[in-house]
């Protein structure tokens, strides 16, 4: 571990935020299998409404930088594809 007072802070503060971006990509896959369960039971409203809430989680995973917002937006894009083709089955 680093001898210097600043160091020590510095890693502190790495150990924190990587716990906190541990847990928002936690939340962002608990989120997401959710939905994805939804659409397997072809639920249309509790997939609308998971999908209504993993956008929320994503677009602040993404916000916070826990995720790209890339990323994020395409998650969020695949996601809605699929909740909007359940009722075309």
């Amino acid at each position: 571990m680093a001898n210097h007072k600043s160091a020590i802070k510095r890693h502190k503060q790495s150990l924190k935020r990587a716990a906190r971006n541990r847990a928002a990509r936690t939340r962002v896959k608990s989120a997401i299998k959710d939905v994805r369960s939804a659409i397997q039971g072809k639920d249309k409203n509790l997939a609308q409404s998971a999908l209504t809430s993993a956008t929320s989680i994503l677009a602040k995973a993404a916000g916070k930088g826990a995720l790209h917002w890339r990323k994020a937006a395409r998650k969020i894009s695949r996601l809605a594809h699929a909740v909007n083709g359940i009722e075309a089955e």
